[in-house]
């Protein structure tokens, strides 16, 4: 039997395909670009027995050649999905080919930010609502050539007018009058931390609906009142609407106004009590938002009043959010994704959760500008720091990069290990500081 997953996220795919040999299947990658996965592919574990993966190649984007390839598997019992891009492809095709998996419609709601937003708004859960902001990208035309995981290059229709929209009303004035500053905006299918603007100013509001006239947004722009606090995730899974709290997740961004990842930790040590509020307040807004089954990543900010919702991923965090679960809880929770592919309550929405494993903390290491890359510098000191130390390439040499605003320029991950997520993050910090990426011209330096 043949389990599917319609592309992934770049890390875990050997962990997914050791749980799918672990219940009897096989697990097939449908990909349309083997470079994402190059890490996962060169490394997978002697462990693994012949034939726990088979990798095809599809336009993952064509949904008549990734039909005709799913058919043609042999026993196919599940269709697994990690992404945002694909969520909602794969919810389609579980349905069409009658395999277990969410709701397509609920799936819908949850890729569109702005709709989360305002159902949690009118629920109580959330204290901003979204305002849509219109633009006009009748006139010009600007491309990104910044290539991300399985989204390629972006070419945007026009630069937009900071005065009045196609609709005949000034974006930014709507978004003083509704929402206020400080603002986000945000594209409302975003992924990877892009097309996000924090504005604090009328100024710099103006500048970022101009900047976001210039882009090709995946949805539409909406904005949404600023939190203040840190950045955290819930990590959870679910299952016939109930919520397991897995661990919260640390998560270190860079000064405005790029907003970019740049470090995490796991699990957090929160005060007694405050864990089990996150999960009762997790739950509900999962259940609002019309998520009941899998893995979901809930990013939210920790304000003075409470946790306050940024987004909803329903699946398993990206990055290395997948290793250090498995480290800390000393099982594979890949075992979980593969339960629900087969529509059965995972072993792990009833087994004691239990943080004996190590922390780990992990950083993103990014190039100072764009260009090709030729490598990095200071890899091979790595071992002398403390924590067992491991190096997760992203890009490989020869590689092209077109940002470092966002997650699409990071070049690799440092992992460290410790029996605390603040120690695990102080070791991976002070082993990355040593990590260079050296691009094409930049000579001795």
């Amino acid at each position: 039997m043949t389990i599917a997953a319609l592309e992934s996220l770049s890390f875990g795919l050997a962990r997914m395909a050791a749980a799918a040999a672990d219940a009897g299947h096989g697990l097939t990658l449908l990909t349309g670009d083997r470079s994402v996965y190059r890490h996962e592919l060169d490394t997978l574990p002697d462990t693994l027995p012949d034939g726990a993966l088979t990798v095809v190649d599809v336009d993952t984007f064509d949904r008549t050649a990734t039909r005709r390839a799913l058919a043609a598997l042999p026993g196919l019992a599940g269709l697994i999905n990690t992404t945002d891009t694909w969520s909602v492809p794969a919810a389609d095709l579980a349905a069409e080919f009658g395999l277990p998996g969410p709701d397509p419609g609920a799936v819908r709601v949850l890729r569109d930010k702005a709709r989360v937003r305002g159902l949690l708004h009118r629920a109580g859960l959330s204290k901003g609502p979204a305002v849509p902001v219109p633009l006009d990208t009748d006139t010009g035309t600007d491309t990104d050539t910044g290539a991300g995981t399985g989204t390629g290059a972006d070419t945007a229709a026009g630069p937009g007018r900071t005065g009045e929209s196609a609709q005949g009303t000034d974006p930014a004035a709507e978004v003083l009058r509704t929402i206020g500053l400080p603002a986000v905006l945000k594209d409302s299918a975003g992924t990877s931390s892009r097309d996000v603007w924090v504005v604090r100013d009328e100024e710099s509001l103006r500048a970022a609906l101009a900047e976001a006239g210039r882009r090709s947004l995946t949805g539409e722009l909406f904005a949404e009142p600023f939190l203040a606090g840190p950045l955290y995730s819930a990590e959870t899974l679910s299952w016939a609407g109930d919520t397991r709290l897995l661990g919260v997740l640390s998560r270190q961004t860079s000064r405005e106004p790029a907003v970019r990842e740049e470090a995490a930790a796991f699990p957090v040590a929160l005060p007694r009590g405050e864990s089990a509020g996150i999960e009762e307040w997790v739950g509900r807004v999962l259940h609002t938002a019309g998520h009941h089954s899998g893995f979901a990543h809930v990013e939210f900010i920790l304000t003075a009043e409470g946790p306050e919702l940024v987004e909803i991923n329903r699946r398993i965090g990206g990055a290395l959010v997948g290793e250090a679960l498995c480290r800390s809880l000393r099982t594979n929770v890949y075992d979980a994704m593969i339960d629900t592919a087969l529509g059965r309550r995972p072993r792990l929405m009833d087994s004691a959760l239990e943080h004996t494993g190590p922390a780990s903390g992990f950083v993103l290491v990014y190039p100072e500008r764009t260009g090709e890359l030729a490598g990095w510098r200071g890899l091979d000191g790595l071992r002398s720091y403390p924590g067992a130390v491991r190096w997760y390439p992203v890009r490989a040499p020869g590689d092209t990069i077109g940002t470092v605003a966002d997650q699409r320029g990071c070049t690799g991950m440092v992992l460290a290990e410790a029996a605390t997520a603040e120690l695990a993050l102080h070791r991976a910090a002070s082993a990355a500081s040593g990590v260079r990426p050296v691009l094409v011209g930049d000579g001795g330096r």
